[in-house]
């Protein structure tokens, strides 16, 4: 039987930009289950139903106004161009808009809007991040919020804020991941073309010169890698797969993937092995085996050192919420690539 639709209120504010604005509709409209039954509705709305300008030459309008707020399992508030604060309280409209919330109501910013959702109180004494160019900013007009800056986004359970643009989209998959699990978003992910998890601890900017394209990757390498997860892989078989030497084979592996060989091997073993932790009953001894860790200590060590807890908790964890009836408030889970916000 089809559970309820989750309901997506994504509220467009005066400044809002498009890119920003774009990514719940993108992200959540692609959520289907296996009968291909949409898991949630997107509803855009804009505190009076009337057009707002985005940052950009144009304005947009919608179907409807906040009085759609009060439906909302979800409220997500996207970006703008020029953040609220200060000595200037929210514009009316806005705080009006944010007063139809239901308690309960999952609440969401993207990147700036953290400003919108600290000035309407809903940040006080609660975790948060922003993007890090309004970061010592945001200290400023609100000492309250314990601001972390360095993640790419944050999970307060029913507050969640994320920095800027493409953090947005890794938050939106989060999301997806807590209320559906794994094998949803990873599909979400790849209709997006985005990675299905970077986790929110992630740093929002590393400094890393990009390399310049080659004609040719190593693409088919990986995806022959990905079905020998579960034996050791050396290096000089990947460079055979691509048809390279080992020492070109790594150069152009770290300018594709912006990982060494080794690194990309064991983030690909660590989502097997949260995969299986999640779909399955295996001992934890077999899921290392079956994800190439080769012991049940080793997959301890690296899943403690990637996300900081142990294959027992992650899987009780995962477990405890996605049973939760839908609706119900969860908290974080898993995907391939790094973990974070940013």
């Amino acid at each position: 039987m089809q559970q309820a639709v989750h309901r997506v209120v994504v509220l467009a504010l005066p400044g809002v930009i498009p890119f920003e604005l774009g990514i719940p509709a993108k992200a959540f409209g692609l959520a289907r289950d296996r009968d291909r039954n949409r898991l949630y509705e997107v509803v855009t709305c804009t505190p009076d139903g009337r057009p707002v300008r985005t940052s950009e030459d144009f304005s947009i309008a919608v179907e409807h106004d906040a009085s759609v707020i009060a439906t909302a399992d979800t409220l997500i508030v996207p970006a703008i161009d020029d953040p609220v604060g200060g000595s200037d309280p929210l514009p009316e409209p806005v705080a009006a808009a944010l007063a139809r919330l239901r308690p309960g109501t999952r609440v969401v910013s993207i990147c700036t809007a953290s400003f919108v959702l600290a000035a309407a109180g809903l940040l006080d004494g609660r975790p948060a991040t922003t993007h890090w160019f309004h970061a010592e900013r945001f200290r400023e007009l609100y000492p309250r919020t314990p601001l972390d800056p360095d993640v790419l986004y944050v999970d307060d359970d029913d507050v969640l804020t994320s920095a800027g643009a493409a953090a947005g989209m890794d938050l939106c998959l989060h999301l997806i991941r807590r209320d559906h699990g794994s094998e949803i978003v990873n599909r979400v992910a790849r209709l997006c073309v985005v990675p299905p998890w970077r986790d929110g601890g992630q740093a929002q900017y590393i400094a890393r010169p990009v390399p310049a394209a080659t004609g040719s990757d190593t693409a088919g390498a990986r995806e022959w890698a990905l079905g020998q997860l579960h034996r050791p892989i050396q290096l000089a078989e990947l460079a055979t797969q691509a048809g390279m030497s080992v020492r070109t084979f790594s150069r152009r592996f770290l300018a594709e993937t912006g990982q060494t060989p080794g690194q990309w091997l064991t983030t690909q073993r660590l989502e097997l092995a949260r995969g299986l932790l999640e779909s399955s009953d295996l001992p934890v001894d077999r899921v290392a085996e079956h994800a190439g860790f080769g012991s049940a200590s080793s997959l301890r060590q690296h899943l403690a050192a990637t996300i900081g807890v142990s294959p027992a908790v992650y899987r009780r964890t995962f477990r405890g919420r996605h049973r939760e009836p839908a609706g119900r408030r969860r908290d974080p889970a898993r995907g391939p690539a790094p973990v974070a916000t940013g």
